[in-house]
């Protein structure tokens, strides 16, 4: 557990909380500026599948605790069982404990959120979710079953999990940025999830789809305005694409970054294993500022 508000330590952080009778771990970052007086946003951030808070932390090159102290806000990284998250694609779709246990990860982050409210003095108007891969549905499926605590999310190299997709119902527009790679060989820009050794491990709704569903949801203008950003390091063989639904109800939008030639990445993050595993890297934007950067334009109304 935190301390109490007058013993808060900056800085990174190994804590946890009880439950479901479950010890759940994670990290957090709070930056020198913190100050018990003033609320700060909270960004929480998932790791991938077989990954854990820390391995998150390094996978964007610590760019979120560096804009913490930049920007003023804190960063949880959350652990789930056994390195997975209950994202909603079943226990037939993977081995996962998180999975064959129907792990209550909503119920978690949920839980998770009330608990930093109550020792921080967290702005929970603006309450944030990122996460690459597994992390990524798992931010999806949050935006669906907890819209009333997440003022906007940013799945990276994930959509939302088929089998949940028709029960996917947000309480209220939220505004939802998306970054994905056209060549990801994992979680494919079609739809559908492939594990190591190209093995099938469940099931996802393509990028388009997931873009129709989010502009629909929160009312945005369908013609987008697409542009592309400045290709920085012409060497890395990607180009981004953004396209921007604006005009959302509640002023939400939708933003799809696609990273032509991108694969199974974090943009500006750490190359953690093989292009012939993962696909390319793009240097052409810092994911972790992007991202920010979009989350601090909203909050909840």
């Amino acid at each position: 557990m935190l301390p109490h508000l007058e013993h808060i330590r900056v800085g990174d952080q190994a804590r946890s909380i009880i439950w479901q009778g479950l010890e759940r771990t994670y990290h957090i970052y709070v930056p020198l500026s913190y100050d018990k007086t003033k609320q700060m946003p909270l960004v929480i951030a998932l790791h991938g599948g077989f990954g854990t808070g820390k391995a998150m932390e390094k996978l964007t090159l610590g760019g979120f605790n560096r804009l913490s102290e930049k920007e003023g806000f804190i960063v949880v990284y959350p652990d789930g069982i056994e390195r997975g998250w209950n994202d909603g694609r079943g226990a037939e779709e993977t081995r996962w404990r998180a999975h064959k246990e129907n792990i209550d990860d909503v119920g978690f982050i949920s839980a998770l959120i009330d608990h930093l409210a109550k020792e921080l003095n967290i702005d929970e108007k603006r309450v944030y979710v990122t996460g690459i891969s597994n992390g990524a549905l798992m931010s999806s499926r949050l935006a669906c079953e907890l819209t009333e605590k997440i003022a906007a999310i940013a799945p990276v190299a994930g959509t939302i999990a088929e089998r949940m997709f028709p029960r996917c119902s947000p309480s209220k527009p939220i505004s939802v940025l998306i970054i994905h790679g056209t060549d990801d060989p994992l979680a494919l820009w079609e739809g559908g999830i492939r594990g190591f050794a190209w093995k099938t491990t469940g099931r996802s709704i393509s990028v388009p789809d997931m873009v129709r569903f989010w502009v629909t949801h929160n009312l945005c203008s369908t013609r987008p305005v697409v542009t592309y950003e400045q290709d920085k390091d012409p060497q890395d063989g990607t180009r981004v694409r953004k396209e921007v639904y604006g005009n959302g109800k509640g002023e939400t939008e939708v933003i799809l970054y696609a990273i032509e030639g991108g694969g199974h990445t974090w943009p500006g993050g750490w190359q953690y294993w093989s292009e012939k595993i993962i696909g390319k890297t793009s240097r052409d934007i810092d994911a972790n500022e992007v991202i920010w950067f979009f989350f601090k334009k909203h909050a909840l109304k």
